[in-house]
C-alpha cells in the first residue's frame, strides 16, 4: 500500500545536464527525508544525462524519472514537472547547482499551513563551484513574511534574484489553479505564476542562502541579450497586479534605449551589430537611440571589455558578478589573446 503523500516535492526540469546533474542529486540523495520526492522530468536529451540519473536513483523509489520525446521549453517543462509531482509543496530546483548542508530540512521546517510560497536566499560561486563570488544574493540578514497584499514589496525587495528559479518553493494546489500557458516560452514561468494575481496566503523569505548557485551556466547565455533587453522586461511590465513604480525598480520597460546596458552587455560579448540590426534596428526608435545604439555595437569588443574591467573593479563589492562575467568574456585579454 502506497504510503502518505509527500510534503515536499523537488522538481527538476534538465536537458542534456550530464556534465552537472549527478552533483545536483549527489547533494539531494544526502538530504533525503521520508517527507521528500524527487521529480525529474528530462526534456528528451541527447547526452548521457538519462543514465547518470537512473544509477543514481537505483533504488531510491522517492526519486521518479520522466523522459519526454519531445523538447518543449524549459517553462513547459518545469510546469509538466510540477504536474507530475505529490507533494503538497514543489521546489522548482535547478538542474546544476546545489544545496547547502541542512537546506531541505530547513525548508521542512518553514512549510505550514498559512504559507504560499518560499523564497530562499542562495550563495553564488563560479562554474566549477570552487570559488564563492558572492555569499548572500539576497542582502537580507533576518527572514521576512509578505501578505497577500505585498505583491509590490515583494517584487521590489526580490528584485532580479526571482529570475533564478531554483529559490522558489510554491504550494502546488496555487501553481496548478493559475495561468502558466500565457508564460510559455519567457523563461520565467514561475515569475508570471507568482506575480499574475495576489497569492492566496504568506510568503516567507529565507534570509540564510541554502543554495549554491553555479554562476553563468545557464542554458539560455547565448541569448542574453535577447532575454534581459526584451523577454525580462516585457514579463514584468505585463503584470497588471503590479505598480508601475514596483515594476521600475526591478527594470526599465525597454532598457535597450540605455547606453550603459548596452555598453555591459558589449563587454560580456552579448551585443554586437547582429543584435542591433535584429532587435533595435527594425523597432522604429528615433535617430538619436539608434544611432547611439548602433555606435556601441561598433565599439571593439576588447575596448569596451577594458573599460567595464575598469568601472567594476572601481566600483567594488557590488560589481563582484560583473567583473566575474567581463573576465569571462570572449574580449577579455588573456581570452581574446588565446583566440584561434
Amino acid at each position: 500500500m502506497a504510503g502518505p503523500a509527500p510534503t515536499l516535492s523537488i522538481c527538476i526540469a534538465t536537458f542534456n545536464r550530464a556534465k552537472y546533474i549527478g552533483q545536483t542529486l549527489e547533494c539531494l540523495l544526502a538530504q533525503l527525508l521520508p517527507a521528500v520526492e524527487i521529480v525529474i522530468l528530462d526534456s528528451s536529451t541527447s547526452d548521457e544525462t538519462e543514465r547518470v540519473v537512473r544509477v543514481f536513483g537505483e533504488g531510491v523509489s522517492q526519486l521518479r524519472y520522466f523522459r519526454q520525446a519531445e523538447n518543449h521549453g524549459v517553462d513547459h517543462d518545469f510546469d509538466r514537472a510540477v504536474q507530475l509531482a505529490t507533494g503538497e509543496f514543489c521546489w522548482l530546483m535547478s538542474d546544476d547547482d546545489i544545496l547547502r548542508d541542512g537546506a531541505v530540512r530547513r525548508v521542512l521546517a518553514s512549510l505550514r499551513p498559512e504559507r504560499t510560497l518560499i523564497i530562499v536566499n542562495a550563495e553564488v560561486a563560479d562554474h566549477d563551484l570552487s570559488r564563492t563570488l558572492e555569499p548572500r544574493r539576497l542582502q537580507v540578514q533576518a527572514d521576512r513574511t509578505y501578505g497577500t497584499s505585498d505583491l509590490d514589496r515583494l517584487l521590489r525587495d526580490t528584485g532580479q534574484y526571482i529570475t533564478f528559479i531554483g529559490c522558489i518553493i510554491i504550494r502546488r494546489s496555487v501553481w496548478l489553479v493559475r495561468d502558466r500557458r500565457s508564460y510559455y516560452g519567457s523563461l520565467f514561468i514561475h515569475v508570471g505564476v507568482i506575480f499574475q494575481s495576489p497569492l492566496p496566503g504568506e510568503t516567507l523569505l529565507l534570509a540564510e542562502p541554502l543554495v549554491r548557485i553555479r554562476y553563468g551556466n545557464a542554458t539560455w547565455r547565448a541569448r542574453e541579450f535577447e532575454i534581459w533587453m526584451f523577454k525580462w522586461p516585457g514579463l514584468i511590465w505585463s503584470m497588471s497586479a503590479i505598480s508601475a513604480s514596483a515594476k521600475a525598480q526591478v527594470c526599465p520597460p525597454e532598457p535597450w534605449r540605455e547606453l550603459k546596458k548596452l555598453l555591459a552587455l558589449r563587454a560580456k560579448g552579448a551585443y554586437s551589430l547582429r543584435e542591433y540590426r535584429r532587435w533595435i534596428e527594425p523597432r522604429g526608435a528615433s535617430f538619436e537611440v539608434r544611432l547611439r545604439a548602433r555606435a556601441v555595437a561598433l565599439i571593439p569588443g576588447p575596448l569596451a571589455n577594458a573599460i567595464a574591467l575598469l568601472y567594476y573593479w572601481t566600483a567594488g563589492r557590488r560589481s563582484r558578478l560583473s567583473l566575474y562575467d567581463a573576465r569571462n568574456s570572449r574580449y577579455y585579454f588573456r581570452n581574446w589573446l588565446r583566440a584561434p
